[in-house]
């Protein structure tokens, strides 16, 4: 796939439509010309309003933008057809990823070495919305949006994302999803596959006079790809229904944009956190323990947003109000019940011969053995958790004249409230003849609290040109109440209440060398918040972060390079059950931090003749890491840590090369990625001390074939040559990259 850097975004301003601008265009042809009139009048507001939901200007051939910014626009998105965002971040610098099930459903992402954990140090946005569960009380995203929906994805890194909070460590991905056609149009895109794939994708939309409407549904499923003993469903079903009634008021002093998006979404899956043996791994990377057979994954999501814009030539704000509810249920195996010998998942399946005791825990776990002590007794775990995230937040861009200058003035309130309860329950099973039975005891309660912010954001930036040279200086305010309150029995003492107020400023600088290309510098106050529940003593993240870099872009060549340096004077870490098989939520201070590292983006399109492009792009990130200070910790990914110690889960170089060859009526495209070795754990004195993942090098590809008005018929495959390693040993286990995949799919646009 072929990120788009912000650079070449002039070009591709019409592509966050295509390929609907096709038919727009044949339908606009055929109407009637006081239609055409009302159309033209209404795409005029309508563009701006888009541009509006989109992080990345458009509007400039050079993209003067602070930051690393990165566009995947609508056209991009179609070429490899991801349902999975990982396979569509590969494509850009900067972003470090930690796979888990191989299909995407629970993303692990981080920008410039920011802990990939959850996605939980970078702003998840949808239509410039935070769309996490909740971002401030319970930072760890367990929901993502369906990539399939979406017709563009930003990334942005660097002092612009101090627009976004609230976390500056890192960046922002924002995900734009589609807007109200202005003319009658629809899509099906059906596809089947191997492992029991299926996919249903459609919409349709239309505008009559000022009024418009969209409703797009999805539908994906999988049986899944894992082998569980004794037989079962390892798959997934997730279905996504969103729907948008807009409404245009063109004024004579202003033009205005109502619009209301309502959205549901539903996920069950056969997901466990049980992983395997480096040794049963090596015989079957796809095999998965009997005692996993009851792990299943079910929630629903609801969205509610609405939308208000109002522009002239000397200003434009829009106004978003929004609310998500999700609600999630994830019954798991959480280990053995313990007592009289403990021994913890990850130890049984990182060292199952180093004892007669971890042998027996491993073959009770593949059920080669039963249960007969009390101590080893299996204990699932139900992690029912309920989630809100709620609040109003209002945009406003501004052209000034100042003694001679042109500011664009750039400022934004947000009130936002979310809110975490969770109700835990454990029950107890014994394995007999290889299968999960229940003791029939009662099941227990485990975590019962609520975790609840109110947060006030404010920002104002402003970028002044003063001939070749652009500067832009900002300040974000982040004004932080969040309450805790343990809710079991008894324990109506267990409350905490605390305040968190901090500005983070940001300077950056851009200097033209000529049209096509320029120099930029930025520096930024990196911030993450402690969640509610945490000691006041756990201090939150803060760094400086610098970057320093160039752009250049002519015709069909671009290319970005930026180094990133972060210096960060106290790293903050958690332990979740996605890294620690742990659900105490403890948060851990780690000091002194380095990472740097380089960004490289590029891509050419030659034109080999009149019917046939071959377009090429390269993303390469080059980072590093090193503790400052060396010290003791309780956390599973740290250890006991030496000055020098490298992070975990960051590899030291990631490439990725696409190409392709595009015909009118036929298109062909490769993507091959590659991964770095990374880390299992920092220190010493933990379970994964020096362990490694391998390299990992991996070909998608994807072609196609149009037949005009009868349609268009594609076949894909993920990981081509079904090379398969172990992405990560956490929290229990060897957990596999997903194997070959084929699709075979049909789209028709009408």
């Amino acid at each position: 796939m072929a990120a788009q850097t912000a650079v070449d975004a002039e070009q591709n301003a019409n592509n966050n439509a295509a390929p609907n601008n096709v038919n727009n265009a044949a339908n606009t042809a055929n109407s009637s010309a006081a239609n055409d009139e009302t159309a033209s009048a209404q795409q005029t507001t309508q563009d701006r309003y888009i541009e509006k939901m989109q992080i990345i200007g458009r509007s400039q051939a050079l993209n003067k933008a602070s930051g690393s910014a990165t566009l995947i626009n609508e056209l991009a998105l179609e070429r490899f057809k991801f349902d999975d965002i990982n396979r569509v971040l590969y494509s850009i610098p900067g972003v470090n990823i930690r796979e888990e099930d191989g299909y995407g459903l629970r993303p692990n992402i981080g920008f410039r070495g920011a802990t990939p954990e959850r996605s939980k140090k970078i702003n998840i946005m949808e239509d410039g919305v935070l769309i996490g569960p909740a971002p401030y009380s319970a930072a760890s995203a367990y929901y993502f949006p369906m990539t399939n929906k979406m017709t563009a994805i930003e990334v942005f890194k660097g002092p612009a994302g101090i627009k976004y909070g609230p976390n500056t460590v890192a960046g922002s991905l924002n995900m734009v999803t589609r807007q109200v056609p202005q003319v009658s149009e629809g899509f099906i895109d059906v596809a089947t596959g191997s492992d029991g794939y299926a996919k249903a994708h459609g919409y349709y939309g239309t505008t009559i006079n000022n009024l418009g409407i969209l409703v797009e549904g999805v539908h994906l499923r999988a049986e899944g790809f894992k082998d569980l003993d004794g037989g079962g469903d390892t798959g997934f079903e997730k279905s996504d229904i969103m729907t948008k009634l807009r409404y245009d008021l063109d004024g004579e002093f202003v033009d205005q944009v109502f619009e209301l998006k309502l959205a549901y979404a539903k996920e069950t899956s056969n997901e466990t956190y049980l992983g395997l043996t480096d040794e049963d791994f090596s015989a079957n990377p796809n095999r998965r323990y009997v005692s996993s057979q009851l792990d299943n994954m079910d929630w629903t999501h609801s969205q509610f947003q609405f939308n208000h814009y109002i522009s002239n030539d000397d200003f434009e704000v829009i106004t978003r109000v929004y609310r998500n509810n999700f609600d999630r249920a994830w019954y798991k195996i959480n280990g053995f019940k313990g007592g009289a010998v403990n021994r913890s998942l990850q130890d049984v399946l990182a060292n199952p011969n180093a004892d007669e005791t971890n042998q027996r825990f491993y073959h009770i776990l593949t059920g080669e053995q039963d249960s007969v002590e009390e101590y080893e007794k299996l204990i699932l775990g139900n992690n029912d958790r309920s989630y809100y995230s709620q609040g109003i937040q209002s945009d406003l861009n501004l052209n000034l004249a100042f003694f001679g200058f042109t500011n664009q003035v750039e400022a934004g309130v947000r009130f936002h409230q979310d809110q975490i309860e969770r109700n835990h329950t454990t029950d107890s099973y014994v394995m007999q003849n290889a299968a999960l039975v229940s003791t029939g005891a009662d099941t227990l309660a485990t975590t019962t609290d609520r975790e609840k912010t109110d947060a006030i954001s404010v920002y104002l930036k402003d970028t002044i040109s003063i001939d070749a040279l652009d500067i832009t200086a900002g300040v974000r305010g982040e004004f932080i109440d969040a309450k805790y309150q343990n809710r079991a029995a008894g324990a109506q003492g267990d409350y905490l209440d605390k305040s968190t107020r901090i500005w983070l400023p940001s300077l950056s600088l851009f200097y033209s060398l000529s049209d096509h290309g320029g120099l930029l510098f930025g520096v930024h106050e990196g911030f993450l918040p402690t969640s509610p529940k945490q000691n006041p003593l756990i201090d939150t993240e803060s760094s400086v972060n610098y970057e320093f870099g160039g752009r250049y872009n002519q015709d069909d060549f671009n290319i970005e390079v930026i180094g990133f340096f972060n210096d960060i004077s106290n790293l903050k870490e958690g332990c979740q059950f996605s890294s620690c098989g742990s659900d105490n939520d403890i948060e851990f201070n780690g000091g002194e931090v380095d990472l740097y590292g380089v960004e490289l983006t590029s891509d050419y399109r030659f034109v080999l003749n009149d019917d046939i492009d071959l377009p090429i792009a390269l993303s390469y990130t080059y980072t590093q890491s090193e503790f400052k200070t060396s010290f003791e910790s309780g956390f599973d990914m740290w250890g006991n840590v030496s000055a020098g110690d490298q992070l975990p889960y960051l590899p030291n170089h990631q490439v990725s090369l696409t190409f392709g060859l595009t015909a009118q009526t036929w298109d062909i495209n490769m993507a091959i990625r590659f991964v770095d070795e990374m880390l299992e754990a920092s220190g010493d004195g933990v379970v994964l001390s020096g362990v490694t993942t391998k390299a990992l090098t991996v070909v998608d590809m994807s072609a196609s074939y149009d037949f005009d008005q009868y349609g268009l018929v594609y076949v894909k495959a993920d990981n081509i040559f079904d090379n398969q390693q172990i992405v990560s040993r956490r929290p229990y286990g060897a957990r596999p990259s997903k194997p070959q995949q084929w699709q075979l799919g049909y789209q028709y646009r009408f």
